[in-house]
C-alpha cells in the first residue's frame, strides 16, 4: 500500500508550493507529482458546485483511493513519501481522516502573519478574476456568507488563518512530536536552515537543499472597467463545463495580467480591521506551541509612509523602511 509518510498540511499562501518543490529535489524524498491532490478533503466525489471557480477546482481533487496511492508508486525503495495541501490543518474533517489511515504520519505546517495570508489569498482571487469585490476588508465581510453557501475552502480568508484553534484540534488527534511548526518569514529569511530542519524532522540528510525555488509573484490588477468587464466574462467561462471553459477562463486570466502591478501593501486602517477578528486567535496559538506571535498584531507599512514600529528581524529597504512582506520567495515564497 502506497500511502504518504509525511504530509505538508498548512497554511495556504504560506510556502507550501515553495517547500513541496524544494523538498522534491532531496534523494531521500519523495514528493507527489500532483502537489495538491486534496484527497483528505472528501470521503468521495467532491461538491460540483461552490463560488466562482470552485467547479474546476473540485474537478481537480485526487478523491479515489486508488488514484491517491498511485502517486506514490514510483517512489524510489528506501525514500519517504509526502504531499503537499494546505488545506488540511484548516479542515478538522481531513484532520480525522489523516488520522484514520495514515495515524503515524509526521505533518509539517508553515504559519504566515494571518493578515498578510488573508491579504495574498484575495490578491490570487482577484488576480485570477474570481473574486468580485476589489477591497479585501469588503470580501473578508463575505466570509460567513460565502461559507455558508458553499463556496471551497480558498475562499476563507480570515478562517484559514484562524490557526490556534485548527492546532489546538490537531494535537487532540496527533502527538505534538509528529508535528512541527516552522514560520513563512523563517523560509522568506532562512531557507536554508528551515529546510535543515525539516529534513532532521523528516529524518533525511541535512544539507542536501539549501534553496526554495523562486515562483513568479502574484499581480495586482486595477479596478478598472475594462478589469470588471473582464473579470465578469470570466466568472460566467468559469461554470462552463469541459475543455471550453477552461480554455476561456485561462485566455481572459491573462489578459487580466497584463500590465498589473505587484500587490501593494495594506494600509493600518485596513490591517486593523482585519486583525479585529484574528487578535484572539493569534493570543490562542502563542498559548498552543509557546511561540512567539505577537509581531502578528503590530503595524506594517504602507506605501509613502511609515504606521508603527518596526518589529524585530523584519527586513530594512535602502531608505531605511521595512519592506512589505513579500508573495514569494527570491521573490519569495507565498
Amino acid at each position: 500500500m502506497a500511502l504518504p509518510d509525511f504530509l505538508v498540511i498548512g497554511a495556504p499562501k504560506a510556502g507550501t508550493t515553495a517547500l513541496h518543490a524544494a523538498l522534491a529535489r532531496h534523494p531521500g524524498l519523495y514528493m507527489s507529482a500532483v502537489k495538491e491532490p486534496k484527497f483528505f478533503l472528501t470521503d468521495g466525489a467532491p461538491p460540483t458546485r461552490g463560488g466562482p471557480g470552485d467547479a474546476k477546482t473540485y474537478r481537480e481533487y485526487v478523491w479515489r483511493r486508488d488514484r491517491y496511492e498511485a502517486l506514490f508508486d514510483n517512489a524510489p525503495a528506501g525514500t519517504l513519501r509526502g504531499e503537499s495541501t494546505p488545506f488540511y490543518l484548516y479542515d478538522r474533517t481531513a484532520q480525522r481522516r489523516i488520522h484514520a489511515l495514515i495515524p503515524h504520519a509526521r505533518l509539517i505546517v508553515i504559519l504566515r502573519d494571518p493578515v498578510e495570508r488573508a491579504h495574498s489569498n484575495w490578491t490570487h482571487l482577484w488576480s485570477a478574476g474570481l473574486e468580485p469585490i476589489g477591497d479585501v476588508v469588503l470580501a473578508c465581510a463575505e466570509e460567513e456568507r460565502r461559507v455558508a453557501a458553499g463556496w471551497a475552502p480558498f475562499w476563507h480568508y480570515l478562517g484559514l488563518g484562524r490557526y490556534g484553534g485548527q492546532l489546538r484540534d490537531l494535537y487532540t488527534l496527533f502527538s505534538r512530536d509528529q508535528v512541527r511548526i516552522f514560520r513563512y518569514r523563517d523560509l522568506v529569511d532562512r531557507p536554508a536552515a528551515t529546510l535543515d530542519h525539516i529534513c532532521a524532522f523528516l529524518g533525511v540528510q541535512p544539507g542536501v537543499i539549501t534553496e526554495v525555488p523562486p515562483e513568479n509573484v502574484t499581480a495586482h490588477p486595477e479596478p478598472t472597467l475594462t478589469h470588471g468587464l473582464l473579470s465578469r466574462a470570466l466568472r460566467a467561462g468559469a461554470r462552463l463545463p469541459g475543455p471550453l471553459g477552461s480554455t476561456l477562463t485561462d485566455t481572459l486570466e491573462r489578459r487580466l495580467q497584463q500590465r498589473a502591478r505587484p500587490r501593494q501593501p495594506l494600509t493600518w486602517d485596513q490591517r486593523r480591521a482585519l486583525l479585529t477578528h484574528l487578535t484572539g486567535d493569534v493570543t490562542l496559538l502563542t498559548e498552543i506551541t509557546g511561540m512567539d506571535f505577537g509581531d502578528w498584531l503590530l503595524p506594517r507599512y504602507r506605501s509613502g509612509g511609515l504606521v508603527g514600529a518596526r518589529p524585530a528581524g523584519q527586513r530594512q529597504a535602502r531608505n531605511g523602511r521595512p519592506r512589505p512582506e513579500p508573495d514569494q520567495p527570491n521573490r519569495r515564497p507565498g
